[in-house]
């Protein structure tokens, strides 16, 4: 007769992660076996319990979110992955972790994987990309109540918390009140380095409850402390923080505890008494069935309750309106956005891109209520809200506009989160210089190939008086640089309309505008084509060149200026428009070709040259900055550092030698 079979415990269930995570990491010698391990039995107690979703269907509007934050113990992703289900995570992942073309990364990667929410790689940005999905969860539940109701579940750890970017993200979550999110701290006090004695004192329990913040504690590896710490912080109306007190390699006789298990393989003598301190007599990479049965109920519940919320959209009222926002097509825009350029080009206001965005703002705000928008404590300067636009507020999430406070690193991890949840398009402004405290956070989503979109004004020195500490001079080239991120600086009010058309048409790249202070005039004479989304187009034409005037933004102007000195001179110069160097490299060879033309060429921006290597060669000329600005009235600046039509017509003397 056969002998009865042993109940699966929870410790049996996380004793499968930790053998997935320390098998995978010594056979790959590389990874972050002691979080897993120390995290496990957290893990399997949440998702045995309490998360909701369904591998069968990994984007199923309203499941349950979990982000990974501290993204070096990625193999506990991976492990609980496939004991889940997901199809796209078979044993053959794990045994190719951190290997060429597997999809279990050393750290996890949005859109790689099923079941992977957000790229976590950085400290601090799982968190912070969390309080967008929590707050974008709240703002559905707003517009489409009895069809929105789930939780954001966060493992993080001391690094994530110790980031500066966490104290933006808890003070803006604990301030708007998101109790949907939960965020279990793995608090094995234990860094690279060493204990965190070494480096810090902080109270974080005390910290996160100054936030406003439900806090709570648990033993990591008792099961019943964890879910009675979790359900505790399911029925508080606040953010939850839950210090989980664990034990950093859990499992490993001889190394756990300490930081030498962190970051390096266990070897292969101490996974041995690992596998018999564990109980866990099992060879590499094997999982007994009766484990994966018991992990196949977790998914089996998700999937039943997938079920009844598709019974739910079916009967409700607002299906349409729902499943509308989680398209965001944008194609309602291009009528009235046609009508807006049409009036544009009639009217030829004179007024700062920044004015001309946020006329464009008011076209958007009309035609696609999905679209949120917000700004770093800079609305009245970065000019992003709509009269339409009601503010998102504590126990209001059914506002438009989102107010970041001076927080620009959180808002822009906010936006992310905001996007990636769906059924929202998102944007964030603040100054172009701030765009540094932004940048983290927007190289992600140019990883992620996540669409949001920044609106960054005061673009060059002619902000002017502010000064040097303000002017960004560099800023473009630094963002020009990261891949996939579209820059535009679009130089009157009709390129800025083309520009939020090119933005919300994206799919998978975001888009900043770098937009200006100062008044432009309209220069655009035709919008029946969306020529920014070119990148480059000759604005002014002539019959046979013999040097062509590159530009962009607010200078532009001053390249047909300096075309109207050369033209008395019996000079011929063609004066380009390049809002967006990404676009226009992308374009057909024959047509930047056609653009650029082979007559020598003057690049005038005021900022510096890096970056221009799109559109001029080594000995062309350049009109811009070459070191910081200084605080003056803006004509006065350009003025002092030769950016002026006069100097842009003696360079092209100079090149064509007449």
């Amino acid at each position: 007769m056969n002998a009865p079979t042993r109940t699966v415990s929870e410790r049996d269930m996380a004793n499968a992660i930790r053998a997935l995570a320390m098998d995978a990491v010594q056979k790959a010698n590389s990874g972050h076996p002691g979080m897993p391990m120390g995290m496990a039995d957290v893990a399997t107690v949440l998702f045995n319990r309490f998360i909701t979703l369904d591998p069968a269907d990994h984007r199923w509007p309203d499941r349950d979110r979990f982000v990974l934050s501290a993204g070096h113990g990625s193999m506990l992703l991976y492990a609980l992955n496939h004991l889940l289900g997901y199809a796209d995570m078979p044993m053959e992942q794990l045994s190719q972790f951190r290997q060429m073309g597997a999809r279990t990364a050393g750290h996890p990667e949005y859109g790689h994987a099923q079941g992977i929410e957000v790229t976590t790689g950085p400290l601090g940005q799982g968190i912070s990309t969390a309080v967008g999905l929590a707050l974008a969860e709240r703002m559905a539940a707003a517009r489409f109540p009895g069809l929105v109701d789930h939780y954001t579940w966060v493992i993080a750890g001391d690094g994530c918390l110790m980031e500066g970017i966490s104290h933006e993200a808890g003070d803006f979550a604990g301030h708007l009140g998101l109790g949907r999110l939960i965020v279990l701290w793995d608090d094995n006090r234990i860094t690279i380095d060493g204990d965190t004695a070494l480096s810090t004192s902080t109270d974080q329990k005390a910290r996160f409850a100054a936030y406003g913040w439900h806090v709570a504690d648990c033993d990591a590896h008792d099961p019943e402390s964890i879910a009675a710490a979790i359900t505790a912080a399911k029925a508080d109306p606040r953010p939850s923080l839950i210090a989980c007190r664990s034990v950093i390699g859990f499992g490993a006789p001889n190394k756990q505890g300490g930081h030498d298990v962190h970051g390096a393989p266990l070897g292969a003598d101490e996974i041995a008494a690992a596998r018999a301190h564990l109980g866990w007599p099992h060879e590499p990479f094997v999982v007994p069935d009766a484990i994966r049965d018991a992990w196949a109920r977790v998914s089996a519940r998700g999937a039943a309750a997938r079920i009844n919320w598709l019974r739910k959209l079916a009967a409700h009222p607002d299906r349409a309106a729902f499943e509308a926002a989680q398209a965001a097509d944008p194609a309602p825009l291009a009528p009235a956005m046609a009508a807006h350029k049409a009036k544009l080009i009639a009217d030829k206001p004179k007024v700062a891109t920044r004015k001309a965005s946020e006329m464009a703002i008011e076209v958007v705000a009309g035609a696609l209520p999905f679209v949120v928008g917000g700004s770093a404590d800079l609305t009245g300067s970065n000019l992003t809200r709509a009269k339409s636009q009601k503010s998102v507020k504590p126990g209001d999430f059914s506002g438009s506009y989102i107010h970041y406070g001076i927080r620009e690193h959180g808002m822009a991890a906010a936006m992310n989160g905001i996007a990636l949840h769906g059924g929202f398009r998102t944007y964030g402004g603040t100054f172009l210089v701030f765009a540094d405290y932004c940048r983290p956070s927007i190289r992600l989503a140019a990883l992620m190939g996540v669409p949001v979109t920044y609106v960054f004004t005061h673009d060059s020195i002619g902000l002017g008086e502010d000064g040097p500490t303000h002017q960004p001079v560099e800023t473009l080239a630094g963002l020009r640089c990261i891949p996939n991120l579209t820059v535009i600086r679009p130089a009157d009010a009709v390129e800025t309309a083309e520009a939020w058309e090119i933005a919300l048409a994206s799919a998978a790249t975001p888009t900043l505008l770098a937009l200006s202070r100062q008044n432009l005039p309209t220069l655009r004479s035709d919008a029946a084509e969306n020529l920014s989304a070119k990148g480059a187009y000759v604005l002014r034409d002539v019959a046979k060149r013999d040097v062509t005037l590159i530009a962009t933004g607010s200078e532009v102007e001053i390249a047909l200026a300096a075309a109207d000195l050369l033209a008395a001179e019996g000079i011929a110069a063609a004066v380009v428009s390049a809002p967006s160097f990404e676009l226009f490299t992308a374009q057909p060879d024959d047509y930047r070709t056609a653009v650029l033309g082979t007559a020598p060429r003057v690049g005038i921006e005021a900022a510096i040259r890096q970056g221009w290597d799109a559109v001029l060669r080594s000995d062309d000329a350049f009109i811009g900055m070459t070191g910081f600005g200084a605080s003056a009235p803006a004509p006065a600046l350009y003025a002092h550092f030769g950016i002026t039509k006069e100097a842009a017509a003696a360079a092209a003397r100079k090149l064509t030698g007449k």
